[in-house]
């Protein structure tokens, strides 16, 4: 019998790309930029942008980039907490009415009870900060979808907000307090005016920015941004890994009612007095922003970088149309049409981040 020789081992394949673990595989900076859910919002800002400076002149002077940047601050104040929850994978209608409750309590509180503005304020920011946590704590309880909880919330304030104004101002609007103790430093606080340059700025714009670089901060370097990615992905998947879902929920609820302290301030310090009937349908206003900025019905997607360029394509639009001379009544429709266009150029974004990964 002839023995077969024995046959030398296999040397072991060298690690190479395709056998290498992908999460050490280093992502091209252009699968990094069609990744990012801001992207949409970016080009169709700069098409806006242009599509204005081309048709209007005043557009693109100083101060009419300052009128813009102000409008865009009223809105993107609060698109950037809605975005978060949007992340988080729930809404709230009530955001809008909110702000003007926030505002009317300031106002009411102070002069019923003539105490200093800031007293005021502070009840102010409690109330609104309670209202949040209501929210949060309904839905975490009772299961209950997020559109009917703000729904009620939403119906609730607005018959409170007309309710108590003519119970106890007996109109529909707040006596003046620019004549109270503390309203002058409030105002600088709240709607004061920055000159640079010889333009007027509102102080808004750097509440907005400040607000959007903590978003940012939170959601891509902190422990809770995780959290908030991983409740608006799958709640029942975070929960198993040990993410505090109800804690979480809770949490964006309030740092959406903190945003409506901020702008309710705004509102109540830039013109002495409130209507109570205000608010109603900006809700809706914020979370279109926060669409058109790269946010998913859905949850778990989006930027607070995008709700801001989102915020700042309102306000491109809604001052384009008044530099243009044209009829103020298109708004909506522009408003519609951006809306169909972002969700689109959006998914049609994802949809190549995902081919290329």
């Amino acid at each position: 019998m002839t023995a077969t020789p024995p046959t030398s081992p296999t040397p072991p394949a060298s690690p190479t790309a395709s056998t290498a673990d992908d999460r050490l595989l280093r992502t091209s900076p252009l699968r990094r930029l069609l990744g990012r859910p801001e992207l949409g919002s970016v080009v169709g800002a700069l098409a806006v942008f242009l599509f204005f400076a081309l048709i209007a002149d005043g557009f693109v002077r100083a101060a009419g980039l300052a009128t813009v940047l102000y409008a865009a601050s009223t809105i993107g104040i609060m698109a950037v907490p809605v975005a978060l929850l949007m992340i988080g994978g729930e809404f709230d209608l009530s955001a809008g009415v909110m702000v003007t409750s926030s505002a009317l309590i300031s106002s009411m509180f102070s002069y019923q009870m003539t105490a200093n503005v800031w007293v005021g304020v502070g009840v102010s920011l409690l109330v609104t900060l309670a209202i949040g946590f209501f929210n949060g704590f309904m839905l975490t309880r009772t299961k209950l979808p997020s559109f009917i909880i703000t729904l009620g919330t939403f119906l609730m304030l607005t018959g409170m907000n007309l309710g108590f104004t003519k119970l106890i101002s007996g109109t529909v609007s707040t006596k003046t307090i620019a004549d109270m103790e503390g309203f002058a430093s409030a105002r600088a606080l709240f709607a004061s005016v920055l000159t640079v340059g010889g333009i007027d700025f509102k102080v808004t714009i750097l509440w907005w920015l400040g607000l959007v670089a903590l978003a940012s901060w939170i959601l891509l370097r902190t422990r809770v941004g995780n959290w908030i990615f991983a409740v608006g992905g799958g709640k029942e998947a975070a929960r198993a890994v040990g993410v505090p879902v109800a804690a979480t929920k809770i949490g964006l609820y309030m740092g959406v009612s903190f945003a409506a302290w901020i702008a309710g301030q705004h509102l109540l310090f830039s013109f002495d007095a409130v209507q109570s009937g205000e608010g109603v349908g900006k809700e809706l206003t914020y979370i279109i922003a926060a669409v058109i900025g790269g946010c998913l019905i859905t949850g778990g997607y989006g930027s607070a970088v995008g709700s801001a360029v989102g915020a700042l394509i309102f306000g491109m639009t809604d001052k384009g149309i008044v530099f243009a001379e044209w009829n103020p009544d298109w708004f909506k429709f522009f408003l519609g049409a951006m809306l169909l266009l972002a969700t689109l150029l959006n998914a049609w974004v994802r949809k190549r981040a995902e081919a290329t990964a």
